[in-house]
């Protein structure tokens, strides 16, 4: 598993999003190579602009925190085609761009707090996490859908 925190693996995440183009097509799934970009965002809008999404219900975060969240910090890579959380649905065309110059961002911000800004803190869906089990989450994203785009 890549390391999100450690300067070396952020760079190459970087680099492998600054071979995307806007004619990059997808192996699989319905996004397109913008609205993939925008939905990695939204994982980074919930740590970084809190407001932007509502916070699950009860019902949904008692869903989230016992049955996705172990799927989802572990180091098991994400299947193909497998179903998203209503946030994360991107409908309509983005700007590559823009949500590529974000992504980027996001990605260097996270870096340069350090696993330590991290270690227990508050997950939008999941409560509390370790600084490895964000790790982890986030580097499966980035994987899964870097992957479904052949970088």
């Amino acid at each position: 598993m890549q390391n999100i925190f450690d300067a070396k693996d952020a760079q190459n995440y970087i680099d492998r999003i600054n071979t995307l183009t806007p004619e990059t097509q997808r192996k699989w799934g319905k996004m397109s190579v913008d609205q993939v970009l925008a939905h990695l965002n939204v994982a980074y809008e919930t740590i970084y602009e809190t407001d932007k999404h509502p916070k699950p219900g009860f019902i949904a975060g008692f869903l989230l925190k016992n049955f996705v969240k172990p799927k989802t910090v572990n180091e098991i890579p994400y299947k193909q085609n497998i179903p998203t959380g209503p946030m994360f649905i991107i409908k309509g065309n983005k700007d590559f761009e823009t949500e590529k110059k974000r992504l980027i961002g996001f990605i260097q911000k996270t870096q340069q707090l350090g696993k330590e800004a991290f270690d227990g803190k508050m997950s939008h869906s999941f409560g509390k996490l370790t600084a490895q089990e964000w790790n982890n989450m986030l580097a499966k994203h980035l994987n899964h859908h870097l992957g479904q785009f052949g970088v």
